[in-house]
């Protein structure tokens, strides 16, 4: 699963691909909408390869929160997150994070990792076959 291709800008609504870079820019097309734009080397963004989620040991990379996401829900995002209580996300987080931080990671934080995940299986941007495997199977430089 390649993350470091998806980024998060501050200030802009969902989640953005990397589709060229040029000098002091990057091209980036939304995943909401597939329009793209250029986004500034003054733009906050995040990979989603070094965002983590706090836990009560140690962070825990997004990729594997996604993959407990995957092993408890699948393909589908079991509940409307949009719509759910605080109580409600906390829950459907337990079942996926049991170690998360609950001090630390806020309902808002939750509804969006389940956002996130939703919108990267619509696209067909996750894949939970054995890594190993996987990069055998692809040729070199294919996404």
């Amino acid at each position: 699963m390649e993350l470091t291709k998806i980024v998060t800008i501050a200030g802009r609504p969902g989640l953005y691909q990397i589709k060229s870079q040029a000098i002091g820019r990057i091209i980036v097309e939304s995943l909401i909408d597939g329009k793209c734009s250029p986004a500034f080397a003054h733009d906050r963004m995040s990979s989603l390869e070094e965002i983590s989620i706090f836990s009560v040991d140690e962070d825990k990379p997004l990729k594997e929160v996604f993959k407990g996401i995957h092993d408890k829900m699948g393909d589908k995002v079991d509940f409307d997150y949009k719509k759910a209580s605080n109580d409600e996300l906390r829950a459907k987080f337990l079942e996926v994070m049991p170690d998360y931080d609950q001090d630390a990671v806020y309902p808002s934080d939750m509804k969006k990792v389940f956002a996130w995940y939703q919108m990267l299986m619509d696209k067909n941007l996750l894949d939970f076959t054995e890594e190993g495997k996987t990069e055998e199977a692809k040729p070199e430089g294919e996404a």
